[in-house]
């Protein structure tokens, strides 16, 4: 997934204020004690930012 999509993705799912605010504050053990822009900056796989973004904030499986 490009990271364009995934940044769409997350606005859809949480909204553009919120989606930011995810992105840039929010710490994920599963992305190494990262944020998601850290992540992104880090390289790591959207998919697998996208799948710990799901897992903590327990997106419906549809929606994953």
């Amino acid at each position: 997934m490009r990271i364009t999509a995934f940044r769409a993705r997350l606005a859809e799912e949480f909204g553009p204020l919120r989606a930011d605010t995810i992105a840039r504050d929010h710490v994920f053990a599963a992305l190494g004690g990262r944020t998601v822009d850290q992540a992104l900056d880090a390289g790591l796989s959207t998919k697998d930012i996208w799948r710990a973004v799901c897992e903590v904030f327990e997106v419906p499986t549809e929606r994953r």
